[in-house]
């Protein structure tokens, strides 16, 4: 592990709010009379919060005499965990890229240079805004959902960098972008339909069937990367399939759209720019569901995107959006 040190330049003083206080004085109630020192971790981070998302010197004193512990213990604590940021971060956001090797491997480095064009070229360094900031840590627990960052408590995984654009200029907006995976995954569950363990049990723990046991059937959606058939069953709000065309449109050009969603479309039998075109309300709404994601289709635009290419390719989406394509 890297030295940590305090940052050169520090405030006067800290203290908490009254809300704050009465929140860390029920936290220390929670352990044994003489034992309060083992509430130093959440106080810590509850004064980081405070404190515009970096933990001060000031701060540091504070909690240790709040705990009735020696400062040297809590500045222990505070420079071994990296959760605790020691110089100043953005006011709004402090992302934290995972670097590690999951991550690398599925493209931890295009996500850094999006931060070092968006927020600023070094880590640690504030944008011009002062509202963000950004590094690259190591492993943070997600590795199912590589690429993925953290924003303080928020996690936001599986990420393109365009995702990661999306993601910045909401911080930078003031909102909170939605977390978790952003490819139609379900937390880490894998994606697309099941593969294995989706058929009947050889046993039901030893009950015997009787002749009132029914077994009920339903018509799933098509597997990911299995073409769809035309003329399958299209339920309600289905989009029409088509069988694979010679030559496909490439659907990745479309913003949000990524090999694996691309292949899960393709999947439903979705090749063409003007298919997705002519989606109605009721089939995005279909194909968020069957994604597992709510609202992605409407928040990037599918529809509008892939009407523009349809029509005129790259030439007409940069016309239209003002840049390149995905």
């Amino acid at each position: 592990m890297s030295v940590r040190r305090l940052d050169p330049v520090q405030p006067d003083s800290f203290k908490f709010t009254p809300a704050n206080l009465k929140w860390s004085k029920q936290t220390i109630k929670k352990y044994p009379p003489g034992k309060q020192a083992s509430a130093v971790i959440p106080i810590l981070w509850r004064a980081q919060e405070q404190n515009d998302g970096w933990t001060s010197e000031a701060a540091i004193r504070y909690v240790a005499d709040l705990l009735d512990m020696s400062y040297i213990r809590v500045y222990e604590v505070a420079t071994f965990y990296t959760m605790f940021q020691l110089s100043p971060v953005g006011k709004r956001a402090h992302i934290q890229v995972c670097g590690t090797t999951p991550c690398m491997l599925r493209g931890a480095e295009d996500l850094i240079k999006v931060c070092k064009r968006k927020i600023a070229e070094h880590p640690h360094e504030l944008s011009a805004s002062g509202d963000l900031s950004w590094e690259e840590v190591e492993c943070l627990g997600a590795c199912t959902n590589a690429p993925m960052v953290q924003v303080y408590k928020d996690v936001y995984e599986d990420l393109t960098p365009q995702d990661l654009e999306h993601i910045i200029d909401g911080l930078a907006a003031g909102k909170t972008p939605k977390t978790g995976p952003y490819n139609g995954r379900q937390f880490s569950a894998p994606l697309g339909e099941l593969t294995s363990l989706n058929g009947a049990p050889p046993y039901n723990g030893g009950a015997t069937a009787t002749p009132t046991d029914k077994v009920v059937s339903k018509k799933a959606a098509p597997t990911a990367g299995k073409p769809a058939e035309v003329g399958d069953e299209a339920g309600e709000g289905k989009p029409a399939a088509v069988k694979k065309p010679a030559q496909p449109d490439d659907l990745k050009l479309i913003s949000g759209v990524g090999p694996k969603l691309e292949g899960v479309l393709n999947g439903l039998g979705i090749y063409k720019f003007d298919q997705i075109a002519k989606w109605s309300k009721v089939e995005c709404d279909w194909v968020d569901g069957y994604l597992n994601f709510k609202g992605r289709i409407e928040r990037d635009d599918w529809v509008n995107q892939a009407a523009v290419l349809a029509k005129g390719g790259d030439a007409e989406y940069i016309r239209v959006f003002g840049k390149k394509p995905r």
